[in-house]
């Protein structure tokens, strides 16, 4: 599965500086995202490395995972470990818990470069955590891989069956269960300790409280917004992370979000929408303020065209559709 800057730079702490100036990069890699939504594999792959070309073969980490999915989907594994190889020795990525779950990558499990790569990606992880508090570390690693791991089968299931289908339907039920468990683990951490930062239960374990608290229901959100306000202003947690729970909030309560950060779906035609977004004109200024890429560039994930004007004409539809 395809990593998203947008959704996951609160996990994934390492970057290669991309120059502001470098539109012909962000142009190739929003082409090869948009190939790899429909499947076309070596397409996508071969755009990403398009646009490594134009940076002097320099890429963001997520970029050259995204590349590497593209290139083990398309049955080219060498192009794919060369990529995994860059972000774990050049990077030091350390997500080992979103690597051994992506099923775009099961095709290389068997290949004999497979075991060393993960031994780098763990030592990596170790090495960062090596002050932590490690009991809190693999409690939450257990609960980011129980959240993420039925997550990322959503679209293999959808694909095969249908939206509306008994199969997703079981499947969203095993989700609904893993959440309910991982909810009492990490609102027991967080009432005991508070909102723990990076500092003490890692990046992944950071991202694993936060994930559990967006996935939660409306009161339980509304409880522990406050203190992710405050761990924000204790950089304990991430603007960009917050951002996505005060949409959830704010739509929650019947009112519009603020950042754009959340997407609706139409049962009937399948099609994607921004769900009702306050002051749309100027969305990119608050999303630039926490830390979040421009909405045209988060929406086209989901094949969505961002025009500020058209949204104010859809949005008493969209309005209404949310109040049926």
């Amino acid at each position: 599965m395809k990593q998203f800057l947008f959704l996951l730079s609160f996990i994934f702490g390492f970057k290669t500086i991309i120059s502001a100036q470098n539109e012909l990069y962000k142009q190739y890699a929003r082409e090869a995202d948009s190939l790899y939504d429909v499947k076309d594999y070596l397409k996508s792959a071969q755009k990403f490395s398009d646009a490594f070309k134009t940076n002097g073969w320099k890429g963001l980490s997520t970029d050259r995972y995204n590349a590497a999915c593209s290139w083990a989907l398309a049955g080219v594994p060498d192009s794919a470990f060369f990529q995994l190889d860059r972000i774990a020795t050049k990077s030091n990525y350390t997500n080992i818990g979103h690597i051994t779950q992506d099923t775009d990558l099961n095709s290389l499990h068997d290949d004999k470069r497979w075991q060393p790569l993960l031994a780098i990606i763990k030592g990596n992880k170790d090495k960062e955590e090596a002050n932590l508090d490690k009991s809190l570390v693999a409690i939450l690693d257990t609960v980011y891989i129980e959240d993420q791991k039925y997550r990322q089968q959503i679209n293999e299931i959808e694909s095969k069956f249908g939206w509306e289908s008994q199969e997703m339907k079981d499947h969203w039920k095993i989700i609904n269960e893993k959440d309910s468990i991982n909810l009492i683990k990490v609102c027991k951490i967080i009432d005991e300790r508070g909102w723990l930062g990076p500092d003490v239960v890692g990046r992944q374990g950071s991202s694993a409280i936060f994930l559990v608290i967006q996935h939660s229901d409306l009161p339980i959100q509304e409880k522990y917004l406050p203190l992710m306000r405050d761990a924000v202003k204790n950089k304990n947690a991430q603007g960009s992370s917050l951002a996505l729970l005060e949409d959830r909030v704010a739509l929650g309560q019947g009112k519009r979000q603020i950042y754009g950060s959340q997407v609706g779906r139409d049962n009937e035609s399948g099609k994607h929408y921004v769900l009702p977004l306050d002051d749309p004109d100027n969305v990119d200024k608050r999303r630039a303020e926490v830390g979040l890429p421009p909405l045209a560039d988060y929406v086209r994930n989901w094949q969505i065209k961002w025009d500020p004007t058209q949204y104010k004409l859809d949005l008493p539809a969209i309005e209404a559709k949310q109040k049926k």
